[in-house]
């Protein structure tokens, strides 16, 4: 499902009368027009399928190397994410961090950062996001486990309310074997190494 750029520029419009604004003003003339592509782009992630770009693995013990078999996670981490929270309709970003144990099949690593792509382009709340992205790839990769964090800036929290500028956010979303938090201390541990 597409925005509808034209009842969203209406909206913005009635918006910006709503708030006491004249929307005519050579400062806020195009205003709608230019919400209304934002959000087009902020939302195109409605209704698109977050395991589409999951659907192509690599047989490891067929694959372009069948000699080397992963014995311990597939991490990409510093994926870089925006999102629009559900609440207060905001922006908030930061990064997504993925590793998953794979099994017989591989993904490319590009597809991780498309899943997050699809998913945080809608509106969100950050403990969902992480756990609909481990729920596409534990649903769609042969893995025996999958981990999720996100670090992120929420303008509600930096903008309004308290305004803490300097506050992130980290959520956890584990599947499988990585559920257990022995299991997953590794992978933590490799998140904030920077070497």
């Amino acid at each position: 499902m597409a925005v509808d750029r034209e009842r969203v520029a209406a909206l913005v419009r009635e918006l910006l009368e709503a708030i006491g604004e004249d929307p005519d003003r050579p400062g806020l003339k195009l205003t709608p027009g230019r919400v209304a592509d934002a959000y087009a782009e902020f939302f195109a992630g409605v209704g698109e399928d977050a395991a589409a770009p999951l659907a192509h693995t690599i047989s490891v013990t067929r694959g372009p190397a069948p000699e080397t078999l992963p014995s311990g996670a597939v991490m990409v981490r510093d994926i870089r994410f925006r999102s629009i929270c559900e609440h207060h309709l905001l922006p908030f970003r930061g990064h997504a961090h993925i590793a998953y144990l794979p099994g017989e099949q591989v993904v490319g690593l590009g597809a991780l950062p498309k899943v997050v792509d699809i998913l945080s382009s809608r509106p969100q709340v950050q403990e969902r996001l992480g756990e609909q992205i481990a729920d596409a790839i534990a649903g769609s990769l042969d893995t025996r486990g999958v981990l999720v964090v996100l670090d992120a800036t929420h303008e509600c929290v930096t903008m309004r309310g308290g305004r803490q500028s300097d506050a992130s956010t980290v959520t956890i979303a584990a599947r499988g074997e990585l559920a257990e938090p022995a299991a997953r201390a590794e992978l933590i541990v490799l998140l904030g190494s920077r070497e």
